[in-house]
């Protein structure tokens, strides 16, 4: 099992539930998510930009 750090960039949701389902399900694509942040938010475009480690 390996540790990887990665960012992934999620459109904005109008329901927080809906916004963490999606961010979980886009870090599951990449491995089994440790921990994540959200550390950008960007209103023009409406995405926000997620950093997370991940375990494979």
């Amino acid at each position: 099992m390996t540790t990887h750090f990665i960012t992934a960039e999620i459109d904005l949701q109008e329901n927080p539930l809906k916004l963490k389902k999606d961010i979980e399900e886009k870090l599951n694509q990449e491995g089994k998510p440790l921990r994540w942040a959200i550390t950008n938010i960007d209103d023009n475009k409406q995405k926000l930009k997620v950093e997370a480690i991940v375990t494979k």
